[in-house]
């Protein structure tokens, strides 16, 4: 009993460090966005290494989509869990995560220690590619989300809205009233035939008991968190909340997470918003999830807790709302999917994120980006080169830091 104990153990101890092999490798070699990094997954571990049906993955892939956060992140963890518990969800998020985000922090340092020794034109470069990505994304997401009158006329109220009213506040209102709208304009639109539902049996490793403390525990930092940072001065809790709420509340993938940061580190002063820029556009030049923008605002804030413990806890608080609410949820989801109104509702939230992030994509990208001719110039180009030749982020990025530099000597 006690060799079979010891063998049991030794197998759960493989298989996490395999898991956690696989996702560092997938962490080092995932350029390219959310949507990339789900073909990579697929490849990985349906096609490749058959540890989830076809239809298995797309029931995750459906979920992680469903919910608020970094579907690619989330499908991961997901994998994990499945695999190997709750152990197995954190070594996958730690192997996909952790590579960019300490590049990043890396990249925070060094832009506090060495900025001034910078070209400026290289920094504007980085912060001209931001508009070039975002203008993608936009692109990419209203062909998704907004392909009928209603759906581009909740975007376009979104914009306007967020344009009016760019608080973190007003943001979440329009999340708030486009889930009510989404519910009464598409809920005859959303019904999911009986065929396209399968029963897969859930994995043992999902009690449902242990899903409901887990959400549970989401609503109490959700709500309790703010509470907290309003009675303490301590920078620390201050900063958790901020990156909390902001991962639990992004509906519509990483590049929506650019106005929610930028109204709540901008305006406090914690990070100007040349920083915040010129990271945004380094963050396209590392693999792995988009998120991990979190550790550079982490690390770069100014008045509270920097460097490398702010950049860790950053990371750590926009990411654990899509750890709870993947343990949380995924035991009822099989009966949630069927459920019309949320069906509904989460298409009107989708149609208003797109409207969110166009009116970042004018506020701030490119009124902080473009000032002269030669930057729509090299905004055009990169955008040519992204959505045209298909060229990797990570190159369009280094080019548009190399053109900076140039268009700054001249």
């Amino acid at each position: 009993m006690a060799l079979a104990s010891t063998n049991e153990q030794e197998d759960k101890n493989t298989s996490i460090w395999m898991i956690f092999i696989i996702f560092l490798r997938l962490g080092l070699t995932s350029f390219g966005g959310p949507i990339a990094h789900l073909g990579y997954f697929r490849e990985e571990f349906v096609a490749r290494r058959g540890w989830l049906s076809q239809q298995r993955y797309a029931d995750l892939v459906a979920l992680c989509q469903f919910l608020p956060g970094p579907a690619s992140s989330q499908v991961g963890m997901a994998i994990g869990l499945s695999r190997a518990g709750y152990a197995g969800a954190l070594v996958a998020w730690c192997g996909f995560t952790l590579p960019s985000a300490i590049a990043l922090i890396l990249f925070a340092l060094g832009l506090s220690q060495w900025q001034h020794f910078m070209p400026a034109g290289v920094l504007h470069g980085l912060k001209v590619v931001a508009v070039a990505v975002v203008a993608q994304a936009v692109w990419g997401m209203a062909k998704q989300f907004c392909r009928d009158k209603q759906h581009i006329t909740l975007m376009l109220l979104a914009t306007v809205v967020s344009l009016l009213w760019p608080a973190i506040s007003g943001q979440m209102s329009i999340i708030l009233v486009a889930a009510v709208s989404g519910y009464f304009l598409f809920k005859n639109k959303c019904a999911i035939t009986p065929n396209a539902i399968t029963e897969e049996p859930v994995d043992r490793v999902y009690r449902w008991r242990m899903a409901i403390v887990w959400l549970v525990i989401f609503v109490v930092l959700l709500f309790g968190l703010p509470v907290m940072a309003q009675l303490s001065s301590a920078p620390a809790i201050q900063l958790f909340d901020i990156f909390y709420r902001t991962g639990a509340l992004v509906f519509g993938g990483g590049h929506v997470v650019l106005p929610l940061l930028q109204s709540a580190v901008v305006p406090t002063g914690w990070v100007n918003n040349e920083t915040f820029l010129a990271g945004y556009g380094a963050a396209q030049a590392v693999p792995g999830p988009l998120f991990t923008f979190a550790a550079f605002l982490g690390a770069s804030v100014q008045g509270a807790a920097t460097g490398w413990f702010g950049g860790l806890l950053a990371l750590i608080a926009i990411f654990l709302p899509s750890f709870l609410l993947v343990a949380g949820v995924l035991p009822f989801w099989e009966q949630l999917r069927r459920f019309t109104p949320v069906q509904a509702a989460l298409s009107g939230i989708n149609a208003a994120v797109v409207g969110i992030l166009l009116a970042a994509l004018y506020q701030p990208v490119w009124l902080n980006a473009i000032h002269h001719v030669a930057d729509l110039v090299l905004a055009l180009l990169a955008l040519v080169a992204l959505m045209i030749w298909r060229l990797p982020p990570w190159l369009v990025v280094l080019g548009c830091g190399a053109g900076g530099g140039l268009l700054a000597l001249l």
